[in-house]
């Protein structure tokens, strides 16, 4: 199939992060992997593209994971008992241990690829482990699946567990520097990514050497921020002039900029001070509201972020979140901030479902350019939903039914799926 064509069904996206607009029996048209437009009749000028009619289907963007962890997803479901720094021991770290064995890498990221390929998400930003023969591996299957990713070979030089710790600052970093040549121009649709663990697993020259390598190759770096109290404290311990975990990461030259933005997932405990850092690096936050919960980490204040003019999207943060559904998220994401705003701060009003849905496609997928919304030259990534299943005596609007469908996943079936215009499921 060429990459023009215009689809036909009930479309909606964003046209901003409060509104939405939707067209019943809409035309969307894809010009070389592009968008052109949403349109109630087909103008005279697409009237030669190929018409691929899906009935009353919903026809929505994309979505954005900007934090999955690949080889956490074997457990995935599983320890959702204990806190982060608990659960990181018992469960993350002996379970990436076992990712030196290349045939157990390639068949647990052969499952969190196809997973991947057929879930919700279009574009991806992604941890591995430590080992670099084994992030090859799941950049080749991530590659092959047509999903649009970053990928990080994680850095760790200590508080690992044996067999999950590099030897020093030196060895991480120039195991970093292999994985980079081995990698130089052997993908289209995957990129790397710089990724420190987080502060307690980097020593300060690692992260030094990262934040150096950073901005002398003008990679990004992804890592985690801010997501459980204990973890803050630790912090404040190990880089002790720090002025708060954001301002730790800065010092090392690791909160990206504008140009080459970072991500920090979680922000759970971010203050005024830590939102001014990441506003002033164009920073990203990956909220991650299942993972939060599981844990017990915490609720993020994303309206603030989002009343600040912070760059927002969404992570499944697989394990800690238990599943890569988008969907899912989008639903959690408006709960947890009902609660912020009942429990925690009534001045922080709840997200409305236009914001999270946003938040799932435009929000984070802006991290990747143009992307997660159908506005025109916007790269054509697309889902068609099947939410037949969900019965009613009622005829709702194409907004009620994409509502319906993020509080009621289960009975929603993925018929086709469209990255920069190729047809990658269905």
């Amino acid at each position: 199939m060429n990459d023009s064509f215009v689809l036909k069904g009930d479309v909606i996206f964003n046209e901003d992060s409060k509104t939405m607009k939707s067209v019943k029996g809409g035309y969307l048209v894809c010009e070389k992997g592009k968008c052109r437009g949403v349109f109630e009749k087909l103008p005279e000028e697409f009237a030669s593209l190929e018409i691929f009619d899906y009935g009353n289907s919903l026809i929505v963007p994309g979505m954005t994971d900007l934090h999955v962890h690949a080889p956490q997803y074997t457990f995935r479901g599983v320890g959702m008992d204990l806190e982060l720094l608990d659960w990181l021991n018992k469960y993350t770290f002996p379970e990436e241990t076992n990712y030196f064995d290349l045939d157990y890498a390639r068949n647990a990221y052969s499952y969190f690829a196809k997973d991947l390929q057929r879930g919700f998400t279009t574009r991806a930003v992604v941890f591995s482990t430590i080992h670099l023969d084994a992030t090859i591996e799941l950049m080749d299957f991530l590659e092959k699946s047509g999903v649009i990713t970053y990928v990080g070979k994680v850095n760790m030089d200590r508080n690992g567990v044996p067999g999950l710790e590099e030897k020093s600052a030196e060895e991480s970093y120039e195991s970093t520097l292999q994985w980079l040549t081995k990698i130089q121009g052997r993908y289209e649709n995957t990129k790397p990514i710089l990724t420190p663990r987080f502060i307690p697993s980097c020593s300060d020259e690692l992260m030094k050497k990262l934040g150096d390598l950073s901005k002398e190759r003008k990679l990004r770096i992804q890592s985690h921020l801010s997501e459980n109290k204990s973890e803050v404290a630790w912090v404040k311990e190990l880089v002790p002039d720090s002025t708060s975990y954001a301002n730790a990461y800065d010092k090392f030259g690791a909160m990206g900029s504008a140009e080459v933005p970072a991500i920090m997932a979680h922000c759970v405990y971010s203050d005024e001070e830590e939102i001014g850092i990441i506003k002033k690096h164009g920073t990203y936050v990956a909220h991650c509201p299942s993972s939060n919960m599981n844990l017990t980490s915490g609720i993020a204040p994303v309206r603030k972020f989002l009343d600040a003019g912070l760059n927002v999207g969404l992570g499944t943060d697989v394990a800690a979140g238990s599943s890569m559904n988008m969907l899912q998220e989008i639903l959690l994401c408006i709960q947890a901030s009902k609660m912020y705003y009942r429990l925690v701060d009534q001045s922080a009003k709840p997200l409305s479902f236009e914001e999270a849905f946003y938040i799932a496609t435009e929000g984070g997928g802006s991290y990747f350019g143009r992307v997660g919304s159908f506005k025109k030259d916007y790269d054509f990534d697309a889902l068609i939903l099947d939410d037949s299943s969900m019965y009613s005596t009622r005829d709702f609007s194409v907004r009620e039914r994409i509502e319906r469908a993020c509080y009621n996943d289960a009975d929603v079936r993925i018929k086709a799926k469209y990255v920069r215009g190729k047809k990658i499921w269905g």
